[in-house]
């Protein structure tokens, strides 16, 4: 609140008669200063109270005229006289001036010691009640954080600065307001948080409305910005407010992202219980919220920090029940496809290399983590229906048929292996996979060539056929190979 002109004149002892400048009785009265110059404005800051009795004013009416024009411009509140001393009676030509330049000439009949006095006793007396409003502000203030969270904080800004609040994301994106909706002051505290250093606070005045625009956070990237509007000019303790909301509020995110890491760290957990096959793929559903498929599968080739995965993918799909864990070929994230991409914009974030690929079934999500894997090593982003190949080939065969073509050429082996054991399947794939060379299999299954070469003779028993013959093993290599050949996704 600020000391006008017509309030000074009220203060207690004082004793003041307007004579010209009614029409600046609203002028800001910062200080009441005593001069007697002939050009008492290099001396001055503005907003004084001038208090004279007539020595320094020019013995012609236009030097007169010229002194009250300067003093109005130098943004002086008033210009009193105290008559009886060197003039008993102020120039007509002195108060048709003030009159024309809005500029109160007073008759005071008080000493001047003591209106410096009572302007500076109401100073000290406005910064303690401007303090203990602060003090009952920030009360409010930090109950509304533990009763309403953002919003309260947000709400209890506005009604306490006489203004509004605007809260930004991390890339100064419009995340909460009060009062809600936009506002045309918005945009300009959205261009300010955008273009300011990392860690920095400013004020946008243009005399009508001040923007004050300030990070959030304590260290790092800001999380976010706070901006609040009030009428110009920006009072002290708006400031003073505003960074106690905005430490509340830093403390506020800081907590909801902690809350959401976690939540990741305990859906991750089970997406890789779901992908090792400990816990069936379609019990995700049951266990955590899951949006609908098709799926988007990305594998990041690097290992991403857990709070920083996070930060990402909540910029890229807030809100979509999306995963992410940390898994032996790098950070797995997967989102809903809800009718387009976000694995460019997601690796682009992270600044590390990554691969994508369509799951439309829970339980594609293995193989198509295997495929984005696999595309992780080109370089970018890269998503299987990218590579024309791939993509030939998922609409050449039908994964349903090829499913039962599987299952069908590898009964005998299933069958055998659920009566007597004996591992018949993984070692027929390994063999295959390492050339046919009887050492090198051995090896990879951490058993000895012999126990190897009597699981092959029981495969080929059991199955009918030798595996010499080329026709016998093409199927059964199609039949172990088929889910990792072909890309999931297709309905």
């Amino acid at each position: 609140m600020a000391l006008t002109v017509a309030q000074a004149m009220t203060l207690p002892g004082m004793s003041m008669r307007l004579l010209a400048g009614r029409a600046g009785l609203g002028r800001e009265v910062r200080w009441a200063h005593v001069s007697e110059l002939a050009d008492p404005v290099p001396w001055l800051r503005g907003g004084e109270l001038v208090l004279t009795i007539g020595l320094g004013l020019p013995g012609d009416a236009e030097g007169r005229r010229a002194y009250v024009e300067r003093l109005s411009v130098a943004g002086c509140a008033a210009l009193a006289f105290a008559l009886d001393e060197a003039m008993t009676e102020v120039p007509r030509d002195v108060r048709d001036a003030a009159d024309v330049c809005g500029l109160p000439v007073l008759e005071i009949l008080t000493p001047f010691v003591a209106v410096t006095e009572a302007v500076a006793r109401w100073h000290a007396d406005e910064r303690v009640r401007g303090e203990r409003k602060v003090v009952a502000a920030q009360e409010a203030t930090a109950r509304a954080a533990l009763t309403s969270g953002t919003t309260g904080i947000l709400r209890a800004l506005a009604e306490h600065a006489g203004g509004e609040a605007l809260l930004l994301g991390p890339h100064a994106e419009p995340a909460a307001a009060s009062p809600e909706g936009e506002r045309p002051w918005h945009a300009r505290a959205v261009e300010a948080a955008g273009r300011a250093a990392p860690r920095s606070a400013g004020v946008l005045d243009d005399g009508i409305q001040a923007v004050q625009v300030q990070s959030l956070g304590f260290a790092g990237p800001p999380i976010g910005w706070l901006a609040v509007c009030t009428a110009s000019p920006l009072d002290w303790h708006v400031r003073m407010l505003a960074n106690q909301a905005a430490c509340l509020l830093a403390l506020e995110l800081l907590g909801v992202r902690a809350g959401r890491v976690r939540e990741h760290v305990q859906r991750g957990r089970l997406l890789s219980a779901a992908l090792d096959g400990v816990l069936p793929a379609p019990a995700l559903g049951e266990l955590c919220q899951v949006a609908p498929p098709p799926y988007e599968v990305v594998l990041v080739r690097e290992e991403i920090a857990l709070e920083t995965a996070v930060e990402a993918l909540e910029e890229v799909a807030a809100g979509s029940h999306a995963f992410v864990c940390a898994r032996p070929e790098g950070t797995l994230f997967v989102l809903p496809e809800d009718g387009r991409r976000r694995g460019g914009d997601l690796c682009g974030l992270l600044g590390a290399a990554g691969g994508g690929c369509r799951a439309h079934r829970l339980d594609e999500l293995p193989a198509a983590v295997r495929h984005a894997a696999g595309l992780a090593a080109l370089g970018g982003y890269t998503h299987v229906d990218d590579l024309e190949p791939w993509a030939l080939l998922r609409e050449a065969i039908v994964p349903d048929a090829a499913g039962r073509f599987a299952a069908a050429v590898l009964r005998p082996l299933r069958e055998h292996e659920e009566r007597h054991g004996g591992d018949l399947i993984a070692s027929v794939r390994a063999y295959l996979e390492s050339g046919e060379n009887l050492e090198t299999a051995a090896r990879r299954l951490g058993v000895h060539r012999n126990t190897l070469r009597r699981r092959l003779a029981a495969a080929e028993r059991v199955s009918g056929r030798p595996l010499s013959d080329p026709d016998h093993r093409l199927q059964i290599w199609l039949a172990l190979s088929l889910a990792d050949l072909v890309p999931p996704g297709r309905p």
